[in-house]
């Protein structure tokens, strides 16, 4: 072999090293990136996990206590409500600031909250008061971190791997709703609803310590134009890409209507099919399982093309699970769980493959406020989903809602998969 020819396989080589390690956009990346993105991700999770144990035991503290659907409702919506209506401005405010100070002075806030919390239970006893400001501050930070966290994430991480890294999110999702619960309620019937919150804040406390420690590289930042301004020229970023604003406002259709799905499993167990609390929490078992296989599945394949086939797939499966399950007898219960594991599965298809979509497809400058517009219409479609379809269960019955809001999701399918724009994304 001549020397020529070792020469340009040693540049190929090289050359092949380094677009390995670049990032959307272009950024060339550290060869740390690795033990970076671990100290970020380490962190969130920690605080992402024992925010929802906290939140679990809080929210059976309310059921125990009050015992009102009405007042549950309530903290519902102070968790998830200032979090729709801020995120788009925490979007505007992540694209012009530095997003390592937001996301660190989200976390500080959560972690002093929790703590502060915690030590007025210990000191005055649990209320309800408390757990409507812990989950108040839970809304008000995440309407400012999830922008700054999820616009930060394609500067850290090989654009090959982007997708697994969103994977991440849906797997901790799935392990946090069979796990977290279970340890908020042993720290709440054991030590105390005091003993939860604190878990709560000390793990917010852990992701500003990760954070403060972590390397973020500088973003592009846009001209310091007016907030309406900003949200405009967000808005236009997702407009001038068709396929990618068709996509993402059917998955916020999609969350309108998967949110009463998710608020009334439980009343489907006991008044359907005649199940008691074991049947409820195998239920929640089997669905956080059904996620969890869904995003281990995700991230082994890591699907660089065809992500938004992905989603219509998914949302086809979410669709007939949903119809198929108001037809099953009252005695079906198992048949039940086959269902709803399957439709779990699929659940894990949407967020990842759209979020990489978005990541990879919104200029960096702007990507922080399409990310909060975002985070704003999943945010508002969640309750206001769960409060239509609520009426609709009352007026109709649970089965048979569940079978209309099927039909409603295969529709929102069909119209992606039939939208040549949408197909055209990848």
């Amino acid at each position: 072999m001549s020397e020529k020819t070792v020469n340009k396989s040693t540049d190929t080589g090289k050359q092949s090293a380094k677009e390995a390690n670049l990032a959307t956009g272009g950024h060339a990346l550290p060869s740390d990136w690795l033990p970076r993105i671990a100290l970020i991700w380490g962190g969130y999770a920690v605080s992402a996990f024992a925010g929802n144990a906290a939140s679990y035991s809080g929210i059976w503290y309310v059921t125990e206590t009050t015992g009102s659907p009405s007042v549950l409702a309530f903290m519902y919506v102070l968790a998830f409500l200032p979090m729709g209506l801020l995120s788009p401005f925490g979007g505007v405010i992540a694209d012009k600031y530095n997003r390592k100070a937001i996301i660190i002075a989200c976390d500080a806030i959560l972690a002093a909250s929790g703590l502060a919390i915690a030590a007025w239970i210990a000191l005055a006893g649990p209320s309800v008061m408390a757990i409507g400001l812990f989950c108040a501050a839970f809304g008000i930070t995440a309407g400012f971190r999830g922008p700054a966290f999820n616009a930060t994430m394609p500067l850290l991480v090989p654009e090959r791997h982007l997708m697994r890294i969103n994977g991440m999110d849906s797997l901790l999702g799935s392990i946090s709703m069979i796990a977290a619960p279970a340890l908020g309620i042993l720290l709440y019937t054991s030590f105390g609803l005091q003993a939860s919150i604190l878990l709560g804040g000390i793990g917010a406390t852990v992701a500003v310590i990760t954070m403060f420690l972590a390397k973020l590289p500088k973003h592009l930042k846009h001209e310091k134009a007016g907030a309406w301004q900003s949200l405009k020229e967000g808005a236009s970023a997702l407009a001038v890409q068709p396929g990618l604003l068709i996509l993402t406002v059917a998955v916020a259709l999609g969350m309108l209507a998967y949110g009463p799905i998710d608020s009334l499993l439980p009343l489907m167990v006991s008044s359907h099919f005649g199940g008691d609390g074991f049947a409820a929490s195998l239920l929640a078992a089997v669905f956080g399982t059904g996620m969890l296989v869904g995003a281990l599945v995700l991230m082994a394949i890591n699907p660089q093309h065809k992500l938004a086939r992905i989603i219509i797939v998914a949302a086809f499966i979410v669709g007939a699970g949903a119809f198929v399950s108001g037809f099953i007898p009252s005695d079906g219960y198992w048949w039940f769980l086959t269902c709803m594991g399957a439709l779990a599965i699929a659940c894990a298809w949407f967020n990842a493959p759209l979020m990489t979509l978005l990541q990879k497809g919104i200029p960096e400058e702007k990507l922080g406020r399409v990310m909060g517009l975002f985070t704003a219409m999943t945010g508002l479609a969640i309750p206001i989903g769960t409060a239509l379809g609520g009426g609709i269960a009352e007026a109709t019955s649970t089965p048979v809602f569940f079978s209309i809001d099927g039909l409603f999701i295969i529709a929102i399918a069909m119209v992606i998969a039939l939208s040549k724009s949408v197909r055209n994304l990848d």
